[in-house]
C-alpha cells in the first residue's frame, strides 16, 4: 500500500513572484500551486517568506488560503540570502521535530536550495519543487523527486481575471481623469482608447516521439524488476529517471491521456481496462527521436553571443537574443532541442555558465554574458622570497649563569679545568759525621 503523503509547503515568494512576472507576464497564483500539490497528498502546513511591506497586494490571497506569512527583514546590504536561510532552517527544524511530515514542497526557482533538497532527501523525505521552467535552475529540477512546472498548473481562468481587473483599472483611471474637449485631436483620442495587444507566450506542445526514450528506459527498468508495467507504476518510474517529466508538456491533460496519445501514434501497445492499463513498446523498439539533444543548442547560442558580445555585455532582453538567433538560423525552433520556450533554453545555458539571467519585474528576462565569457581572475602569484641577507636567523640564546633559559633550566657554570703540575725533584742533603743529612751551606764569596 502506497504511503499517504503529508506535505509541508515552503514558498520563496519574492523569487517565484518576480520569476512569473518576468517570464509569463502574469501574477503569481498561489491557489493553482496548492491545487496541484493537493493532487499528490495532504497539505498540513504552508509558509511564505518575503518582505511583506512591499507585497501588500498579495497578502490577501495568501491569507485566504491560510498561508503563514513570515516577514523577511532585508539586510543593510540589500541581499536576499536572509529569506533563503530562514526557509532552510525552518524546513530542517520541521523535518527533525515532525515525523509525520514525509514530503516537502519548495516553491522557488533558486538553485541555492539544492543543499536543502539533498539534506531532506537524506532524511527520507519526498521533495517537490514548483517553479517556472524558464527561471528554475535545471540542477534543482533534476535533483528533486518531482518537478512541477508552474506553466502546467495554470489555466486561462486566472489570466481572464487578471485581464478583467486590468480593464477595470483602466476604466477607473479614465473616469478619474479630467474631461477633454472632444474636438481636440479626436483621432489620437480614439487611438488611445484602443487596448494594446498583449503578447502572451504561446506554448507549443512537444512531439510525442521526444518522450519515447524515457518511456523505453522506464519500461526496461520494470521488465528487469519483473514488474507488470501498469499505468501508475510507469509514471512513477519515469519520474525516478527524470524528475522534470510532465505529460502536459506534450499536450496531454493527464498521464492516461498521454498514454492514449502514444497508442494512437502507434508507439506503444495498451491492454487492459481503464485504471488497469498495461503498456509495452510497439514492435519492441522505440522510434528514433526527431531533433537534437538540449546540449546541442549550446554551440549555436555560444556563436550568437560571441557575435553580439559588445551588445549583450551590458544586458539584452531575451526576445532580442531570440531575434539574433533567428537572423542566423531562420528555421530555429526551441522545441527541436526539447524546450517549449526560448527562456527554457536560456535557463539551461545559465547552468552551463554560458549566460547569466536576471529577472526584472518591469523589463522581463535580461540576459548577460556568463562565467564562460568572464572567467574569474587567476589567483595572485606568490611573493618572491627575500634575499638571504635579509632573512632572520634565530640565533641561540646566550647562556647566563644563574638565569633561566627558554626551557626553564638554570645553566650550571662549568669550572675551568685543573692544571696538573709536575712533581718537584727532592732536594739532595749532605750527610754529616753523625750520618744526618745536612743542607749545603751557602757561602758568600768575598770580594
Amino acid at each position: 500500500m502506497e504511503q499517504k503523503l503529508k506535505i509541508a509547503v515552503f514558498i520563496d515568494f519574492d523569487n517565484i513572484e518576480i520569476g512569473v512576472k518576468s517570464t509569463l507576464h502574469r501574477e503569481f497564483d498561489v491557489a493553482a500551486v496548492l491545487d496541484a500539490l493537493k493532487e499528490r497528498g495532504e497539505i498540513v502546513t504552508k509558509f511564505a517568506y518575503a518582505n511583506w511591506g512591499r507585497q501588500e497586494s498579495a497578502t490577501r490571497a495568501l491569507s485566504e488560503h491560510a498561508v503563514q506569512m513570515v516577514q523577511r527583514d532585508p539586510s543593510p546590504r540589500g541581499d536576499k540570502n536572509g529569506a533563503d536561510i530562514n526557509l532552510a532552517l525552518d524546513a530542517l527544524e520541521m523535518a527533525f521535530t515532525h515525523d509525520h511530515i514525509n514530503a516537502f514542497a519548495i516553491v522557488s526557482g533558486d538553485s541555492d536550495f539544492i543543499a536543502l533538497v539533498n539534506k531532506l532527501k537524506q532524511y527520507d523525505k519526498r521533495i517537490y519543487v514548483v517553479g517556472g521552467r524558464a527561471f528554475t535552475s535545471t540542477i534543482l529540477q533534476k535533483n528533486c523527486h518531482e518537478f512541477i512546472a508552474y506553466e502546467s498548473v495554470i489555466d486561462d481562468r486566472p489570466r481572464e481575471r487578471h485581464d478583467r481587473q486590468q480593464h477595470q483599472d483602466r476604466q477607473q483611471d479614465r473616469q478619474e481623469r479630467p474631461p477633454q474637449q472632444p474636438q481636440q485631436q479626436p483621432q489620437q483620442h480614439q487611438q488611445h482608447q484602443q487596448p494594446r495587444p498583449q503578447q502572451h507566450n504561446k506554448r507549443v506542445a512537444l512531439d510525442l516521439a521526444q518522450a519515447m526514450p524515457l518511456v523505453e528506459r522506464a519500461l526496461g527498468v520494470l521488465e528487469r524488476r519483473e514488474v507488470r508495467p501498469q499505468l501508475g507504476l510507469l509514471k512513477s518510474t519515469m519520474l525516478q529517471l527524470d524528475s522534470t517529466f510532465n505529460e502536459k508538456a506534450y499536450g496531454a491533460s493527464s498521464f492516461t491521456d498521454f498514454v492514449e496519445r502514444l497508442q494512437k501514434a502507434d508507439y506503444v501497445e495498451v491492454t487492459g481496462g481503464e485504471g488497469r492499463y498495461m503498456i509495452r513498446l510497439k514492435g519492441g523498439a522505440a522510434p528514433e527521436k526527431p531533433g537534437a539533444k538540449p546540449e546541442e543548442a549550446i554551440p549555436l547560442l555560444r556563436d550568437i553571443l560571441e557575435l553580439h558580445r559588445m551588445e549583450i555585455d551590458n544586458g539584452a532582453h531575451a526576445d532580442e537574443v531570440l531575434d539574433w538567433v533567428k537572423q542566423e538560423r531562420p528555421d530555429f525552433e526551441p522545441r527541436t532541442y526539447g524546450f517549449q520556450e526560448f527562456g527554457e533554453l536560456l535557463n539551461f545555458a545559465q547552468d552551463k555558465g554560458l549566460v547569466r539571467n536576471q529577472a526584472d519585474e518591469e523589463r522581463g528576462m535580461i540576459v548577460y554574458l556568463g562565467a564562460e565569457f568572464h572567467p574569474p581572475a587567476p589567483p595572485p602569484e606568490p611573493e618572491a622570497a627575500l634575499p638571504e641577507e635579509d632573512e632572520y636567523v634565530d640565533e641561540p640564546q646566550p647562556l647566563v649563569p644563574g638565569q633561566p633559559t627558554a626551557t626553564g633550566e638554570i645553566p650550571i657554570p662549568e669550572l675551568p679545568p685543573k692544571v696538573q703540575r709536575r712533581p718537584r725533584a727532592p732536594r739532595q742533603k749532605r750527610e754529616g759525621a753523625d750520618g744526618n743529612k745536612k743542607r749545603p751551606s751557602r757561602t758568600r764569596k768575598k770580594p
